[in-house]
């Protein structure tokens, strides 16, 4: 089958991709939404420069959806369009187990006409993050929120040890409710690793992001 996956450059998404071209599935795109007015990806904040680095490492094209917010459930329809004027027959997300993320999910790709594939739904937390970390992904931590996490994890890549201190802190440790994001720059589904640079630390009052960029 012929997919598209709604990517957002983190471990999860990352995760469902490995799932999807592990069965046997045809990759045509990585749809990411784009902050219009930021020129960086939605939520992970990372610039198009360094998107595209990933994109040749991965060897899957780039499908970028402008968006201000206030129209993505549209523009991510016309991402998911573009996509299957490609071949895609359905779209992956990397979502586990929030259900309104979920038939937010499935709402798109129905106005597009794709099947909503959800490779890592209902696993356990732990047994993701264990199994991202023992396949030899390289996830940097990129964005925190500040209420839960110290800045200090910033650009540091996920290992077991920081997953323990999570779990010490209570939160969730696959970040699923935004307690951090990462952006995977290495790992099986790569061909080369993507080369970057950890720069300045960006604080949007409750979250904080590091700024990393291709180099």
């Amino acid at each position: 089958m012929k997919f598209v996956l709604s990517y957002s450059g983190g471990k999860d998404s990352i995760l469902a991709l490995h799932k999807m071209l592990e069965a046997g599935h045809e990759p045509v795109g990585l749809l990411v939404m784009v902050n219009r007015e930021l020129q960086r990806s939605w939520f992970h904040g990372v610039d198009p420069e360094l998107l595209r680095e990933i994109s040749d490492s991965l060897g899957i094209p780039l499908i970028l959806c402008q968006s201000a917010g206030n129209d993505y459930d549209e523009k991510m329809e016309e991402g998911l369009e573009r996509a299957k004027e490609r071949g895609a027959e359905a779209c992956a997300f990397g979502d586990i187990d929030i259900e309104g993320h979920l038939l937010w999910c499935r709402k798109r790709c129905e106005a597009a006409g794709l099947e909503c594939v959800h490779p890592l739904w209902q696993r356990d937390r732990e047994e993701n993050t264990d199994e991202i970390l023992s396949l030899g992904y390289r996830c940097l931590i990129k964005c925190v929120d500040n209420r839960v996490l110290p800045k200090e994890y910033l650009g540091k890549p996920l290992s077991r040890e920081l997953v323990a201190e999570m779990k010490n802190r209570g939160i969730d440790i696959c970040g699923e409710n935004g307690e951090y994001h990462t952006l995977v720059v290495d790992g099986p589904v790569f061909r080369r690793p993507v080369s970057c640079v950890c720069r300045e630390i960006l604080d949007f009052g409750m979250t904080s992001a590091v700024n990393i960029c291709a180099g």
